[in-house]
C-alpha cells in the first residue's frame, strides 16, 4: 500500500516552505521602496492569486496522483513535459543557491565566526541529508522543527513590534514602487513555488483538502514573512541580521535563519529531484537531490545573489503561462488532448512567454507582466477549446 500524507502533514510542509529568508527580504524590498500605507492592498492582492494558483494546479497532480512535470504531459505531450522538466530543475538549482545564499548572508551578520564558504556547505550538507533520508521517514521531526521554528518567529514578530513602539528612526524610502510593482513582488513568490507543489499534492489523502490547505498555508506563512520584513524596515534598519540583534535573539536567531533555510531549501531540492525523474526515468530522486544540493552550494559561493532579482522574474516568465495553459486544459478542456493540442498549447504557453518579456520592460504596466501573461496564455488555451468543440 502506497504512503500517504494527511492534512496537517501536507499544511506544515507548505508552511514550511513559506518560513524563508528570502520571503523576509521581498518584504523588506517593498518597505524601503514605497509608502506604507500604499503596501498592503498590492500585497494581499498578489498573495491570494498567487495562492489561488498553486490551488489549482496542486490539484491536477493530486488528482492524477503523479508528481509536478509529469502531470504536465496530457497538456504539452511527453516532449513539452522533458522541456519543462529541464526548465525546473535549472530553475531549482538556481533558487536553491539564491536560498542558501541568503541564509548565509544573514547568518554572517550575527557574527558566528564561519567563513561565507563553509557556512553555504553546512547548510547543503544539512539539506542533502534530509533529501535522502526522505520526507516521509522526517515527518515528525519535520513538525517539531516547524513548531520551533513558528514559535521562534512570533517572539521575533512580537519583539520586533515593541522596537518599533520605542520610534526608532525608519528606513527612508523612495516610493519609487506603484501599485503594480509590489503586487508583481509579491505574486512572483507564490509563482515560483508552481512547477513544484504537485510533487507533494501528489501523496495526499484527501486531495482537494490537502491541497486547499497547502494552499492557505503558504499563501498565510509568505503574508506573514512580508510583514517581519515590513517591521524590519519600521525599526530603521533593512538588515535581517540587525533586526535579530536589536530584538535580543542571539542563539535563538541562528536557529531561526538555519532552520527557515533548510525546510524551504529541502522542499525545492527534493523537487528537482523529481523533475530529473521525470526527464530520465531511471534517475534516482534522492541522489539527483543530493547532487542539486551540492551545485546550488557551488552556485551561491560563486555570487548568485547578485542576479537575484531577474531570477525571479525569469521564473515568472516561464510558469505562470504554462500553469495558465495546463489550467485551462485540465479544467475547461478535461485533459483530452492529441498532438494537436500540445502545439497549440505550446504555443500559447509561448506567446505568454513573449508577452511577459515585452511587458516587463514596461514601467508599471497596468496588472503587472505576470498576470498579463497569465491572462494572455489563458485566452489562446480557451480559445483552442472553444474551436474544437
Amino acid at each position: 500500500m502506497e504512503n500517504r500524507t494527511g492534512l496537517f502533514t501536507n499544511m506544515i510542509i507548505w508552511f514550511g516552505v513559506a518560513i524563508s529568508v528570502s520571503e523576509i527580504e521581498a518584504g523588506i524590498q517593498i518597505a524601503t521602496a514605497a509608502p506604507l500605507n500604499s503596501i498592503w492592498m498590492p500585497l494581499i492582492l498578489g498573495h491570494i492569486i498567487g495562492g489561488i494558483l498553486l490551488y489549482f494546479v496542486g490539484l491536477i497532480g493530486a488528482r492524477l496522483r503523479v508528481n509536478a512535470m509529469e502531470s504536465v504531459k496530457p497538456t504539452f505531450g511527453n516532449s513539452g513535459s522533458r522541456f519543462f522538466a529541464a526548465l525546473n530543475v535549472m530553475q531549482l538549482i538556481a533558487w536553491v543557491a539564491v536560498l542558501n545564499a541568503q541564509g548565509t548572508l544573514a547568518l554572517m551578520g550575527l557574527d558566528i565566526g564561519i567563513s561565507f564558504a563553509l557556512t553555504s556547505v553546512i547548510l547543503a550538507i544539512l539539506v542533502a541529508i534530509w533529501v535522502f533520508i526522505g520526507l516521509q521517514r522526517t515527518s515528525k521531526i519535520t513538525s517539531i522543527i516547524m513548531a520551533i521554528l513558528t514559535i521562534l518567529l512570533v517572539i521575533l514578530s512580537v519583539r520586533l513590534l515593541g522596537l518599533n513602539g520605542y520610534h526608532l528612526i525608519p528606513a527612508k524610502n523612495s516610493a519609487s514602487l506603484t501599485f503594480w510593482n509590489i503586487f508583481e513582488i509579491s505574486i512572483a513568490m507564490p509563482i515560483s513555488w508552481l512547477p513544484v507543489i504537485s510533487d507533494y499534492t501528489k501523496d495526499a489523502e484527501s486531495p482537494k483538502k490537502a491541497t486547499a490547505l497547502s494552499a492557505i498555508a503558504y499563501t498565510v506563512a509568505s503574508l506573514w514573512m512580508y510583514f517581519i520584513g515590513i517591521e524590519i524596515v519600521s525599526i530603521g534598519t533593512a538588515d535581517i541580521s540587525q533586526a535579530i540583534l536589536l530584538s535580543g535573539l542571539g542563539v535563538q536567531g541562528v536557529f531561526i535563519l538555519v532552520l527557515s533555510t533548510v525546510t524551504t531549501n529541502f522542499l525545492a531540492t527534493n523537487s528537482a529531484g523529481e523533475s530529473a525523474k521525470a526527464i530520465f526515468n531511471r534517475i534516482d530522486p534522492k541522489i539527483a537531490g543530493v547532487i542539486v544540493s551540492m551545485l546550488s552550494a557551488v552556485l551561491a559561493i560563486s555570487g548568485i545573489m547578485d542576479h537575484y532579482i531577474s531570477f525571479l522574474y525569469l521564473i515568472s516568465s516561464v510558469f505562470a503561462p504554462m500553469a495558465a495553459v495546463l489550467v485551462v486544459s485540465f479544467y475547461l478542456g478535461k485533459g483530452k488532448n492529441d498532438a494537436k493540442d500540445w502545439y497549440w498549447n505550446i504555443f500559447s504557453w509561448f506567446v505568454g512567454f513573449v508577452v511577459y518579456q515585452i511587458t516587463s520592460g514596461l514601467d508599471s504596466i497596468i496588472l503587472g507582466p505576470t498576470l498579463i501573461a497569465v491572462i494572455v496564455s489563458a485566452a489562446l488555451a480557451y480559445a483552442w477549446i472553444l474551436l474544437k468543440k
